[in-house]
């Protein structure tokens, strides 16, 4: 395979909500290019991005999948991303190394909420945009009108670029009113059919051809100028002022058709190729900043060309029992050759590389080297992860790295034999270096394995990984409450721990005051014994026995915690005392003042960022309060609403299912920590009560 040129080439994500037509697209694309003879189905299970088990499965993407296309001595990597949201940092490291993107409209679907974010997540990212309305061969679906919908429910500046030639069943082509001719295509053929406009059809396509000229000559002053001075623009002037635009965000090109029945497949194909920036002329517009390794060294850039230093950013990595490791990569500059050492500047580590592969869905074709903007796969890196930058150790540069977002549901995980634990182990770190959106920690509090991810289907979906590759299995349930107890008032013990034996006995006595600290300060020890009350070596000791005391408190032996402790009298026995003795004696003391200085019980709160359609607001908020959330701010982003507010985990455990439902699917929410607070009375009892019992039945057991 020939080492293609970096103006050649074209990196553009496809982007969609889920049930779109996104892949059958992605699969049309590959066949109108020539790199697929027939295209596959998502019902047969054998298109070229969806070929995980998990994916044909589910019948939908769930992992970016990259398809590299070579048509008209230019390469075409098309970036197939997932539509759930639960696989949104898919989507977003896609986004990330993309030059530009297609964002597919389902006609029958129309303009929902979740395509409002996809828009969003473009528009963040600053690409230029092609847009596909698929299902123009379904009833009640009409092109012209997708397109003012467009404009006026994402603010979209829409350019049409097609007029569907028939409606419904009856689309059987497209009026392309660039090339000025009528494009036919069949299911069963690749190739395109170009034909003339026939006459009823040229006073439509004339309006629409001046309708783009018009547009392309509102986006830039001197064209605007032209325009009214010669009335038209040729062919090539259209086309370079199209681009232009394009590339700066102004016009957003909108094709139509149908990705089943290869209707307007072959004008986005050709609208890619040609109004798609190249690596290069996206980093004239929006050159990417990386940090040199040089402190305090200011952001520089890399010239996006094959004799530059070497950088790139790993945005996926794949681990196979079988296969071995491969780590996707965007080359921002410079030329990597197979099995060369390469510097991850991220990590601050050298990795020796293995192969080189050129990407089309599962398939890997060997390639010598790559150069600046391409996207190849290399085997074998040990220690680099998605977000890492490689480049050359002689001249170092960290690229920015991919916001995945934060895990919003987590499940306890219990492995359903002794045989199992090690494997869910190995084997979720490893599905963790796969995916950097999961989770898995173990909570010394609670005692529990907890793994956390972006939603239901994530979840699931990473634990029919954990059976089919390492052959682990586990049983969910909703994750305890990292409950804490602290106190409100102060109050003073004596502990004293006395025993006699044969031989030497053991004595220990201390006198312990506790007082609350403000929320969050945590533990605060204080030595006020003077006199040599108690003798300075044996203080320590107290302290450690305390803070061992600490770790379960009075209430129902969750950890107590903005509790200062002050030793502040004692006695002791010269021959008898010892710091075992008086590690036992502080933790008794610490226990009995704890008990007198009134316990209260306490929980996390969690900052709650809920994004929802104006219409579901209400019932939001009124499930937010039921839920004891205080809420803090109301803000409307054109259809969609932004809520925040304060909440008690323990009220968040089931919120992914109800918020899915009170939205109909389109709903999304972000969490992480806020802070501790006291639990409402009428709840702590309760809550104290179950504790106990589980304990006692811990114990029983």
């Amino acid at each position: 395979m020939n080492v293609p040129l970096t103006e050649s080439i074209r990196n553009v994500a496809v982007v969609s909500n889920a049930g779109s037509g996104k892949t059958s697209l992605v699969e049309a694309l590959a066949c109108c290019a020539g790199s697929l003879t027939s295209p596959g189905s998502i019902q047969a299970g054998n298109t070229v991005s969806d070929f995980e088990p998990e994916e044909i499965h589910h019948r939908t993407s769930l992992h970016t999948a990259v398809v590299r296309c070579l048509c008209e001595d230019r390469v075409l990597n098309l970036l197939d991303t997932p539509g759930s949201p639960s696989f949104t940092a898919e989507t977003r490291a896609a986004l990330r190394v993309a030059d530009g993107a297609v964002l597919v409209v389902n006609a029958a679907m129309g303009v929902r909420s979740e395509l409002q974010r996809l828009w969003g997540l473009i528009r963040e990212a600053g690409l230029p945009c092609i847009v596909f309305v698929n299902d123009l061969d379904k009833e009640g679906t009409a092109f012209a009108a997708m397109c003012e919908h467009l404009t006026k429910e994402l603010e979209m500046p829409a350019v049409p670029l097609i007029l569907p030639k028939g409606e419904a069943a009856e689309l059987n082509g497209t009026v392309d009113l660039l090339q000025n001719c009528v494009v036919t295509t069949r299911p069963d053929r690749a190739h395109a059919e170009l034909s003339p406009i026939p006459s009823e059809w040229r006073e439509r396509a004339d309006q629409g051809r001046r309708r783009v000229m018009e547009l392309v000559a509102e986006s830039d002053e001197a064209l605007l100028e032209r325009y009214l001075t010669d009335g038209t623009f040729t062919d090539a002037l259209l086309l370079e002022g199209l681009r232009a635009a394009v590339h700066r965000g102004a016009l957003v090109p909108v094709v139509g058709g149908s990705a089943l029945r290869n209707v307007g497949v072959q004008t986005l194909l050709q609208s890619l190729l040609h109004l798609m920036p190249s690596p290069a002329a996206r980093a004239r517009i929006a050159p990417v900043l990386g940090v040199a390794a040089t402190e305090g060294s200011p952001s520089v850039t890399r010239e996006p060309a094959a004799t530059a230093p070497l950088s790139g950013l790993v945005f996926k990595t794949i681990i196979d029992p079988f296969v071995g490791r491969l780590s996707y990569v965007r080359l921002y500059s410079g030329t990597l050759e197979a099995d060369s050492n390469v510097y991850n500047a991220t990590r601050q580590v050298r990795e020796r590389g293995g192969h080189l592969f050129a990407i089309f869905g599962k398939k890997y074709t060997p390639v010598p080297r790559a150069v600046a903007g391409d996207i190849v796969a290399i085997a074998k890196l040990k220690d680099s992860l998605t977000g890492d930058t490689l480049c050359d150790e002689h001249a170092p540069i960290t690229l920015p790295g991919i916001s995945l977002g934060r895990p919003v549901m987590s499940f306890a995980i219990e492995p359903k034999s002794k045989s199992d634990i090690e494997k869910v182990s190995v084997g979720l770190h490893k599905l963790i270096e796969e995916d950097r959106s999961l989770e898995f920690v173990r909570h010394i509090e609670t005692k529990e394995m907890v793994l956390s991810g972006m939603g239901q289907l994530h979840i699931d979906v990473t634990l029919e990984k954990l059976h089919r590759k390492y052959g682990a299995d586990v049983v969910l349930h909703a994750p305890k409450i990292p409950y804490r107890e602290t106190i409100r008032s102060v109050a003073q013990a004596q502990g004293k721990y006395k025993k006699q034996t044969g031989g030497h006995g053991q004595y220990g006595d201390c006198w312990i005051e506790v007082g609350p600290l403000p929320r969050g300060q945590g533990f605060e020890f204080v030595n006020k014994i003077v006199g040599g009350a108690i003798p300075r070596n044996f203080v320590p000791a107290v302290e450690k026995g305390v803070v061992e005391a600490l770790h379960e408190g009075p209430l129902a032996g969750y950890p107590a915690v903005d509790v200062r402790v002050t030793v502040y009298d004692g006695s002791y026995h010269v021959v008898d005392s010892s710091e075992m003795a008086f590690k036992i004696a502080g933790s008794m003391g610490v226990k009995k003042a704890l008990e007198a200085a009134h316990p209260i019980l306490l929980e996390p709160l969690m900052t709650v960022e809920v994004e929802v359609p104006t219409e579901c607001v209400g019932a939001v908020l009124g499930d937010l309060n039921a839920r004891r959330g205080r809420i803090v701010l109301v803000e409307a982003s054109g259809h969609m609403e932004t809520i925040k507010a304060l909440v008690p985990q323990a009220e968040m455990v089931s919120y992914a299912t109800a918020l899915n439902s009170m939205t109909g699917g389109q709903g999304s929410y972000v969490m992480e920590y806020a802070h501790y607070e006291e639990v409402p009375r009428e709840l702590a009892g309760r809550i104290v009560e179950e504790h106990k019992a589980e304990r006692h039945g811990v114990v029983a057991h």
